[in-house]
């Protein structure tokens, strides 16, 4: 088990104000989905309050982004096609996939590097209301083609009578399944899948020659993690054709599409009306959805209680008093009691633990030094998140959000 792992969308953040999303970085582990990036860079064409641009808009939601636990999903088409072909199974056990990383090795271990990510960079930039001429042309471009979708076709293709329609999101998931499993489609399930993936035909026929090798499976044998995804996107079109979705919201179809990373989280928060009855059809028994309204009081109720603490304690940063959760009736310490019941021991057990000297600090940082600046693995043997012995991954942390600081004072002060 671990942390709680949680993907979360535009809505349920830009609920949050600056000292909830600094709680909500803090106690929870984030999946960031690409279709995030997307909507929130979308906004530089969105018209906004009086008073305010669309870049203060986007920088506003930017500065709220986890950064200290967060981590950006690899992008499911990229996903999707890298399984089909074979060249690297999707884990769907609730964490996230991130790109990149070196592979390096120092003495007898062999770990992954992450330098700071692109994705992270780019959040930087636009807090500071930085934004790069393609990122804007980008804007204009997802814009355009989000209202060009027609819903209304898809909706006469999948409608049903009366009589025949499906009742409910359970019943629509079970038939996008039955629908994707049947024995004598399976060539076309796959032609389907590589359509809506948009593959290029060099690769299209790798993969047919792939499968064709493998015995012709089903998709799901073949390629768990793309049969996913054309799960997702057979349910929104049944559910169109069923009108338990609105065809007249095109956005309803980015909606779904957060869908996709459903196996890469333990919890999905939001605040959108249909992901609150969508959602809850694809969950697993490890798996929960949560209001965004229900997210931003407990943050809320969180932030109380340690504005409490006296002001000396609050300026030796977060890190030095909230490494857990507080005890009580929170939902983030309910959560952690389910997903890390361990952590009530390891609580006590780093209290009792003595300070660590400067010498052992000291020792620390040259050790992770010595394993971020490690000379490539040259063994040519692969490795991978879970096989290796470590795994670094690089962040910039503020030192402050909203009325909180994150890091001792004396950190800020050797940094600058």
């Amino acid at each position: 088990m671990s942390w709680p792992i949680t993907i979360f969308d535009k809505s349920a953040l830009e609920a949050l104000n600056p000292d909830e999303a600094l709680w909500f970085d803090n106690f929870y582990r984030t999946t960031i989905t690409p279709l995030f990036f997307v909507e929130t860079l979308a906004d530089l064409e969105k018209e906004v309050a009086a008073g305010r641009t669309p870049e203060e808009v986007v920088g506003g939601i930017a500065a709220k982004v986890p950064v200290q636990n967060g981590l950006p999903n690899v992008h499911h088409r990229a996903l999707a096609i890298n399984e089909l072909l074979g060249r690297r199974p999707v884990e769907m056990n609730f964490f996230p996939i991130i790109a990149g990383g070196r592979r390096v090795a120092t003495g007898d271990q062999r770990g992954i590097v992450v330098d700071k990510m692109p994705e992270f960079e780019a959040l930087e930039r636009w807090q500071d209301e930085d934004f790069l001429e393609i990122e804007r042309r980008f804007a204009v471009h997802w814009r355009q083609a989000l209202s060009g979708l027609d819903l209304h076709s898809i909706y006469e293709t999948f409608h049903r009578p009366r009589g025949k329609r499906l009742p409910d999101f359970v019943r629509v998931k079970t038939e996008a399944e039955r629908l994707l499993r049947r024995d004598g489609w399976r060539y076309h399930t796959l032609i389907a899948t590589l359509n809506a993936l948009n593959v290029v035909p060099a690769t299209r026929g790798e993969v047919l020659r792939r499968w064709r090798a493998a015995g012709g499976p089903a998709l799901h044998e073949f390629a768990p993690y793309a049969a996913h995804v054309m799960t997702v996107d057979l349910f929104f079109n049944l559910a169109l054709g069923a009108d338990l979705i609105s065809r007249d919201r095109p956005s309803n179809k980015i909606d779904i599409a957060y869908l996709y990373y459903l196996p890469f989280c333990m919890i999905f928060v939001s605040s959108d009306k249909l992901h609150a009855r969508a959602v809850p059809a694809f969950l697993t028994s490890q798996q929960m959805f949560i209001s965004g309204t229900d997210l931003k009081q407990d943050l809320a109720k969180v932030d109380a209680h340690y504005s409490l603490l006296p002001a000396e304690v609050r300026a030796r940063g977060i890190y030095a008093f909230a490494a857990y959760p507080p005890h009580g009736d929170y939902l983030v310490t309910a959560l952690w009691d389910r997903y890390l019941p361990v952590w009530r021991e390891n609580e006590k057990k780093s209290a009792a633990r003595q300070p660590m000297s400067p010498e052992a600090e000291s020792r620390l940082v040259e050790h992770l030094r010595r394993t971020t600046d490690a000379p490539a693995d040259t063994s040519g043997t692969e490795i991978d998140a879970q096989s290796a012995d470590f795994v670094s991954i690089q962040r910039m942390v503020p030192f402050q959000r909203g009325k909180w600081q994150i890091l001792p004072p004396e950190v800020q002060k050797a940094s600058n």
